[in-house]
Formats: C-alpha cells, sequence, structure tokens
C-alpha cells in the first residue's frame, strides 16, 4: 500500500495564518515530522491518534540529520500513512524543501507541496515594514544570514541601498554582517530592525541603524529576522502602541524595542 508525504508550510507561527489546504493535510495526518519552532496550536489540528516526531534543526544544538529525516518519510510513506512534513514558513525558503522533494522523487514516492507564508515576508509586515515602498525601495532580497560564506557573496554584490535586505538566520553574525555592509558603501545610519517572534505573544521588534545592530537587544527563545533598509524608518507610523485596529481586532501587539 502506497501512502502520501505532504511538504507542508506552517507559516511564521500563528494557527490563523496557516493555508487552508495546510490546516487539512494536518488534520487527516497519520504522522507529523514537525520542525522545532511550529507552535503548539499548529501541531494540535493534526488528530490525537497521529503520530509527531519532532525533527527541527536549531543552532548549536544537536539535531537529527537530514538524511534520516528523508528516510523517517520514504518509510511511512511506504507503509501508507499520510504524512505531513511540517516546517516553519515555506517549505522552499532556506527551508530544505526541495532537497526533501528530490529524495521523494527518486524514491518514487508520491508527495505534494503545500507553500507556507513565509517569515521573510510575514515578520516585517507583522511588525509594521513594508519591504517594498515608492521612493524608498523597489525589491528586497532574502538570504541566509547563518555565516560569512553564506550572505558574503551575495552583499559584496549588492550596491548600497539598493534594495531592502531581509535576513534569516542572522542573529548571531549581524555584527559582522552591518560591517561587511559598511565596508561596501553602505551607510552607517542605514536603518535596521531586529524583529523576533512574529505573530507569536511576546513578539517584540528593535529598531536602530546598521552602526549599533551590533548591540541590538535579541531574544534567544524566539525566532528572529533581520530587515536593513530605508522602509525599516516606517514602523513607527505603521505600527504604534496605540494603534485603533490593534484593540479592535485584539491582535497580538508588537513591543517597540527603539532604544
Amino acid at each position: 500500500m502506497s501512502g502520501f508525504v505532504s511538504l507542508v508550510g506552517a507559516g511564521p507561527g500563528a494557527a490563523d495564518l496557516l493555508t487552508l489546504r495546510a490546516a487539512e493535510r494536518l488534520r487527516l495526518a497519520d504522522l507529523v515530522l514537525v520542525d522545532a519552532l511550529v507552535a503548539d496550536e499548529v501541531l494540535a489540528l493534526a488528530p490525537a491518534r497521529a503520530q509527531r516526531f519532532y525533527v527541527g534543526k536549531r543552532a548549536g544544538r544537536h539535531s537529527i540529520e537530514q538524511e534520516a529525516i528523508n528516510r523517517l518519510m520514504i518509510r511511512a510513506a511506504r507503509r501508507g500513512q499520510r504524512v505531513v512534513r511540517l516546517k516553519c514558513g515555506d517549505p522552499f525558503v532556506l527551508g530544505r524543501g526541495g532537497e526533501e522533494a528530490l529524495a521523494l522523487e527518486a524514491a518514487g514516492v508520491a508527495y505534494e507541496i503545500v507553500p507556507g507564508l513565509s517569515s521573510a515576508l510575514a515578520a516585517p509586515a507583522l511588525a509594521g515594514i513594508p519591504l517594498t515602498h515608492r521612493g524608498l525601495a523597489t525589491g528586497f532580497l532574502v538570504m541566509s544570514g547563518h555565516a560569512p560564506s553564506a550572505y558574503g557573496p551575495i552583499v559584496d554584490g549588492l550596491a548600497p541601498g539598493s534594495v531592502t535586505l531581509v535576513v534569516l538566520m542572522g542573529i548571531a553574525t549581524r555584527g559582522d554582517l552591518a560591517a561587511r555592509l559598511g565596508a561596501r558603501g553602505w551607510s552607517m545610519q542605514t536603518p535596521a530592525a531586529i524583529v523576533h517572534g512574529a505573530s507569536h505573544e511576546g513578539a517584540t521588534r528593535w529598531i536602530g541603524t546598521l552602526a549599533t545592530l551590533a548591540d541590538g537587544r535579541v531574544h534567544a527563545e524566539l525566532p528572529g529576522i533581520l530587515v536593513i533598509g530605508g522602509v525599516v524608518d516606517l514602523a513607527s507610523q505603521i505600527v504604534s502602541e496605540d494603534a485603533k485596529t490593534e484593540r479592535a481586532l485584539e491582535v497580538r501587539p508588537v513591543v517597540d524595542e527603539r532604544p
């Protein structure tokens, strides 16, 4: 009997930001292989009978190898199970979804891709930072910041201030990144933000500049991204502590940590 694998994007955290298809696949799941940062309220959509196996990768912590995750998906599908590989954000945005799809393809296992709302888009929006804005930015670039070898070739080829930079997995390397941008001609007064826990309770944003980015407050227990560019200055106008829509809709407020 042949099963099926769904590579599902869980979005930035909150269950009500899932796609309808993602929620449906969870409700039908026999096995859920879940990332470390997926919210409990999202995982709760899977039936009680479904097996849950945490396979998330966190920096500096022991984690299951990607090849082992691939084997788990393939083995369960071949047993006839409906497998949901539940990934933060979108499966194909710095989430190894492509590697998993290729492994399933090679094994002859039926699968689908269920896109999710990437934190690269959602986190800035929830913090009041538009990635593009007339007169400030006509484009944006999303990159990994986990190591200079990942972001160095990209940064070195960018004209100063040409795009809004969105950096995932870059909290630990933010000081080096800021210095590298400065060395490439970016003004050290370029606005910069650290957004933590987008759509989670306790979400925060720190707003400063490239010059102060290395000293920006971080929350190690929450996922975080960096946003660099002139659009960051709009955050104080778009999201404020007394925003009427926040009170009316009971949206989780974003705590502003502007120095």
